[in-house]
């Protein structure tokens, strides 16, 4: 069922300071910031050669990642992004199996302009893991 590993999230507490550690101390090449709304987050991607690294900051009072950040102020990894072929049945298999799709069950587009899905972490080492159809 799962693809490759499409990127690993990072929660910031100021994306353009993250931002800029990359692009001026490691040499990365980093995108445009991109807001979410929908997801509460404000993201840049770090391209790297065979994935990327997403940060993200809360985007509104209200964002999931502010509460990330209450709890871990200097930030951290958020959630891993595997890419599956098909959404839904992903999604099927895994609740099927006992998994749980946070929110209301339905994907929602990704800042790739792709479906994605999340599941909860409890199901998975402690770990947010996102779903993404390529």
């Amino acid at each position: 069922m799962l693809g490759r590993l499409n990127h690993v999230a990072i929660a910031v507490p100021d994306l353009d300071a993250a931002a800029a550690s990359y692009r001026n101390q490691l040499g990365a090449k980093v995108s445009a910031p991109q807001a979410l709304p929908e997801h509460g987050v404000t993201v840049v991607f770090v391209e790297l050669a065979n994935t990327k690294v997403e940060l993200l900051e809360p985007l509104g009072e209200g964002s999931p990642i502010a509460a990330f950040l209450e709890r871990n102020g200097s930030g951290g990894m958020h959630h891993i992004c595997y890419e599956v072929d098909d959404i839904i049945a992903a999604r099927d298999k895994l609740k099927a199996g006992g998994a749980r799709v946070l929110g209301d069950g339905e994907p929602k587009t990704g800042a790739h302009g792709k479906p994605v899905l999340f599941l909860h972490p409890k199901d998975f080492q402690g770990t947010l893991v996102e779903l993404e159809q390529t």
